[in-house]
């Protein structure tokens, strides 16, 4: 079993991906495919008027901050992109089918109540935001899909336990999943081909990490943005019993087959 997150920031042709998907289907492998929305989230706020707010927590994080409108066009840009990786996927002969974490109560999760942020040096709380952690996962969905012969293409929202619809991190979710269905690896694929050690030389990525102190030291010292979420992504999926985890380049030709031999930055436990 191999889960596979496709990133959603800019600079992501997914053309390669479809076509190492393709190869892989063809070897009876089972695989869950989990995507992201975040930069067609953002072209689509601003064209509707309503741009993107980001917010930071007082640990550093940097996430979009999801009132009900900014949930809508989330869902929307999903939907959007879940349907087109479905239908080329079809193209290239694949019985992709495109679902959502609240389909089947896949993903549960619980809104939280309140977000401290900090804002122009001081700390507030947000009280309207629909982000999520999600709490429980329901397998079974997925299992019948697979059992069946398609291949589950997964939006990364979620349900809460008041039936609401949450926004839920993407790689976070696919470390969840990841860890639930016993996959050996979680590759996640990025604009990127790796950590880099150093942001402003794409070549500089680190080919490997192991053991927590190592992911804890890559997180807190040498990741940064987004990246950071990946490697708290990467050590849940350790902790839930996945084999390893690749963050790796999705522009390079068959990337999850390049991944799993090794090209990228691999982190096991």
């Amino acid at each position: 079993m191999i889960v596979v997150k496709i990133g959603g920031a800019s600079g992501i042709n997914t053309k390669h991906i479809i076509n190492d998907i393709t190869k892989i289907n063809k070897t009876g492998s089972d695989m869950l495919v989990v995507h992201g929305g975040s930069e067609l989230a953002t072209n689509l706020g601003k064209e509707l008027n309503y741009p993107p707010k980001f917010v930071t927590s007082p640990s550093g994080h940097t996430s979009r901050y999801t009132d009900k409108r900014t949930l809508d066009i989330f869902v929307m840009a999903t939907s959007l992109i879940n349907r087109n990786l479905v239908r080329t996927l079809q193209e290239s002969g694949v019985n992709a089918i495109g679902i959502s974490g609240i389909d089947g109560k896949i993903l549960s999760a619980r809104r939280k109540s309140t977000l401290r942020i900090v804002e122009n040096g001081k700390q507030k709380i947000i009280r309207d935001d629909y982000t999520g952690k999600i709490t429980c996962v329901n397998i079974m969905p997925i299992k019948i899909m697979q059992n069946a012969d398609y291949l589950p293409v997964m939006a990364p929202i979620a349900i809460s336990h008041e039936k609401e619809i949450l926004n839920v991190d993407g790689d976070r979710a696919a470390a969840e999943l990841a860890g639930k269905l016993d996959a050996k690896s979680l590759v996640i694929l990025s604009n990127v081909s790796g950590l880099l050690s150093d942001i402003a030389d794409p070549n500089s990525y680190i080919p490997k990490i192991t053991g927590k102190q190592e992911i804890e030291h890559a997180t807190n010292n040498i990741a940064q943005g987004r990246m950071k979420r990946k490697l708290i992504a990467a050590n849940e999926a350790l902790s839930a019993g996945v084999d390893q985890v690749i963050i790796a380049n999705a522009n390079i030709k068959s990337p999850i087959t390049n991944a799993l031999q090794g090209k990228g930055t691999i982190i096991n436990g």
